[in-house]
């Protein structure tokens, strides 16, 4: 019976960065997966190892490599991991490289920021997916589990009825959502961080500042104004998970409810998805 496909590599390569300009630092902790192909079927159909690199060696070109280059963004970080173990090992033929930012934001003192100390900022981590052969890479860069929220200006009305549907339409309600996006790049930005800063500007902007008839509305419009802002992204995907607030029935206190007092709820959510991208 034939091997079909098969990669392996490290997941879960925790490694933390600081790079030292002078007292300033900057930090950077990333949670790596790296999963390579090549010239390893005899690993699984023959017993044969001797081709076979060490996922504990995978691990430790990471650290290698972060050593080597504290000074740069997760992107360019990425690409530089990816390309190490190309060079490094003839039998890889592709390489994907996954990474998960925790983020730490500088504290500030008396205004003035200070140079060595940070508290976790933990609204989303930041995710870059590199895919690289020989014969050229591709790059994608986002945000998991990025959440945000208007307490008005969202309403769901003119929907499809049938004898099923019980939700009454509304045309104030509060929208939360804790995305997942990713954007593709088509050029190199003068700089990743800032430009994906950016990216994700234009998108909380656009949520914010304007009426949302759905979010499916909303999240067309977000992905329109990103790619009218960076030239450097193809398209961009977005998932974005509801997180429902339930308005509170507190008649029987003889109380009314005028959009003021809601329950919080998840489960189940509303899962709306889509990628946008130039024509």
């Amino acid at each position: 019976m034939p091997l079909i496909k098969n990669r392996y590599g490290k997941g879960r390569v925790r490694v933390m960065r600081i790079h030292r300009d002078g007292g300033r630092h900057e930090v950077s902790q990333l949670n790596i997966k790296a999963m390579i192909e090549g010239d390893f079927a005899r690993a699984y159909t023959g017993a044969d190892n001797s081709t076979s690199v060490s996922t504990d060696t995978i691990k430790n070109v990471v650290n290698i490599v972060a050593r080597e280059n504290t000074g740069l963004c997760t992107e360019e970080f990425c690409q530089v991991l990816a390309k190490k173990y190309l060079d490094s090992y003839p039998q890889v033929v592709s390489v994907a490289i996954t990474a998960h930012e925790t983020k730490w934001s500088r504290l500030s003192f008396g205004g003035e920021p200070h140079p060595h100390s940070f508290i976790l900022d933990s609204n989303g981590k930041p995710t870059v997916d590199v895919s690289a052969t020989r014969d050229g890479s591709a790059m994608a860069s986002g945000i998991d589990g990025f959440t945000f929220m208007k307490s008005t200006q969202s309403g769901w009305e003119n929907y499809f009825n049938d004898r099923y549907t019980t939700i009454p339409p509304t045309h104030d309600r509060m929208a939360a959502t804790s995305m997942v996006a990713s954007w593709k790049w088509s050029g190199k930005p003068s700089s990743y961080p800032a430009t994906n800063a950016k990216i994700l500007a234009t998108l909380l902007e656009v949520f914010s500042t304007t009426y949302s008839s759905s979010v499916q509305d909303s999240l067309y419009r977000m992905g329109e104004a990103a790619l009218a802002a960076v030239p450097e992204i193809s398209e961009i995907s977005m998932a974005c998970p509801n997180m429902h607030f339930i308005l509170m029935n507190l008649s029987a206190f003889g109380l009314d409810n005028n959009n003021e007092v809601f329950l919080p709820t998840d489960e189940p959510h509303g899962q709306i998805e889509c990628t946008v991208g130039r024509g």
